[in-house]
């Protein structure tokens, strides 16, 4: 017969304290979405209130001198942070701005780039209530969307989900629910969504498409001989399903029609349907020879805890009025949190721009896309001394203003491969040099990939065959025997 007893452990658990949560949010906010929460939370706390604190007027006004005289002084611990920078050729100078607006780039040859105004993830998170999905199922099934990344993969296992869910909602579910909340989220538009790889979206786009015997085809080759195709193997494939050259190239066709990112269908449905301007959350400009670089404000607000709910809270009895004592209380600490992670949010972004800032520096100053530096999250990470988590969060869904358009945070991020002399090389720079080699051919008698090697090597660029077709790839260009033009 067994007996119930009382056992006391100890367990070291690491746990993420409300500012901390209120923080990693705030980060990963564009600019637009931020006005939005911004508008939320005053709606739903009476304690946040729009304006700046009559109280701190004066001091506001100090302060707003201050960034206009004293920007170097005031940000030289910033600077100082930057772990592995030459102080000897700082050419930026960190700025915060004040109100500036997306709207104020009129006339200054900016280019403007089609954004739909509905966010993926937003359209995603309207289709969950399209679905028969329980209340905690959709809270869940939210969360996972969360975790699409930008290509529009969900790369993440249902073991680990389940697991992340557990640390950072205390929420507990088995792998199967988690299995099939994924399952569900993959029947979102656009097709091939949430799929674990390329394999998958490239599937998934071709059973929504009607089935005609070349996407039946193109169906076999996915599912049968992928890794075979993907590698150029075509005579073997073609040869393995038996099929004439025609319907092998049609098959192919439709492959090569498809998107090997979920998010380029969402994309060019977004421009056809609701066409606006990105509003940009940076803005880094060529001021006299130095960089200047500010965190765009937008239409947002000044916040600040109501003097009146303070006064009221002052003339309540604790002992008497304890409901509406708590009340205030809850919603002053909810308010303070929000100002504050605001504030961090800011400076989280200023840090990680001007390190971003500094280390293309050259584009930023030549607008020459051939000038841009091998750079990884890592990097930016150990020059601002912050985790490699949060980079990823302060950069993800964030565009900046320059003086030669309106670009995406990660189109300064690439890897790096050595040239003849040893130097690094920006990937990018070796895709460009590969589309430049492309568009020049004779479409009569197209490049194969060895020659395009060959050609790089002349340029002083040492690449790898298999390297030469997976950019390609990449950049969506066939191989030669398709691009050739009778």
């Amino acid at each position: 017969m067994s007996s119930l007893s009382l056992v006391q452990q100890q367990k070291l658990q690491t746990k993420l304290s409300p500012a901390q949560i209120q923080l990693i949010r705030m980060l990963e906010l564009p600019t637009v979405d931020l006005q939005k929460r911004i508008n939320e939370e005053l709606q739903e706390n009476p304690v946040l209130e729009e304006g700046v604190d009559s109280n701190e007027l004066e001091q506001e006004k100090d302060e707003n001198y201050e960034d206009e005289y004293d920007v170097e002084d005031r940000y030289r611990d910033v600077e100082e942070d930057m772990r592995d920078y030459d102080a000897a050729d700082d050419a930026y100078e960190p700025i915060v701005s004040h109100g500036s607006q997306g709207s104020s780039y009129e006339g200054s040859g900016s280019r403007e780039i089609p954004y739909g105004g509905e966010g993926l993830i937003d359209y995603l998170k309207s289709q969950v209530y399209l679905t028969k999905m329980t209340k905690p199922e959709r809270h869940i099934a939210k969360w996972v969307l969360g975790n699409i990344d930008d290509d529009g993969y969900l790369r993440r296992t249902i073991e680990q989900l389940v697991d992340d869910l557990a640390f950072q909602e205390s929420l507990i579910v088995s792998d199967e629910e988690m299995a099939n909340i994924v399952n569900q989220i993959k029947q979102f538009d656009p097709p091939g969504i949430a799929s674990a790889d390329v394999q998958e979206c490239l599937l998934t786009q071709l059973k929504h498409k009607e089935q005609t015997e070349s996407v039946e085809l193109a169906e076999k080759i996915l599912s049968k001989y992928y890794g075979e195709f993907t590698k150029r193997h075509y005579e073997r494939v073609q040869q393995s399903l038996g099929v004439s050259e025609e319907e092998f190239r049609a098959a192919v066709n439709e492959i090569t029609r498809l998107n090997q990112s979920p998010t380029n269908a969402f994309t060019s449905t977004a421009i056809e349907n609701n066409t606006a301007t990105i509003i940009p959350d940076f803005e880094v400009i060529n001021y006299d020879g130095k960089l200047r670089v500010s965190v765009m404000t937008g239409d947002i607000p000044s916040l600040h805890v109501s003097d009146d709910y303070q006064q009221m809270l002052n003339q309540l009895d604790s002992k008497r009025d304890k409901e509406a004592v708590r009340f205030i209380k809850n919603n002053i600490t909810s308010a303070t949190l929000f100002i504050d992670a605001i504030q961090k949010r800011n400076e989280t972004l200023l840090k990680t721009i001007t390190a971003i800032a500094h280390y293309q520096k050259d584009f930023f100053m030549e607008g020459d896309e051939s000038l841009l530096k091998p750079l990884v999250l890592q990097d930016i990470a150990e020059a601002t001394q912050m985790d490699l988590s949060t980079i990823s969060r302060a950069c993800n869904n964030k565009y900046v203003q320059t003086d030669f358009g309106i670009f995406p945070l990660k189109f300064f991020f690439s890897e790096s491969l050595k040239d003849t002399e040893g130097a690094d090389v920006s990937t990018r720079a070796i895709r460009q040099a590969i589309r430049e080699i492309i568009d020049a051919e004779d479409k009569t008698s197209p490049l194969g990939d060895e020659q395009i090697v060959e050609m790089l090597r002349e340029r002083g660029l040492i690449v790898a065959r298999r390297t030469v077709a997976k950019y390609r790839d990449s950049m969506d260009i066939p191989v030669a025997r398709m691009r050739k033009e009778i």
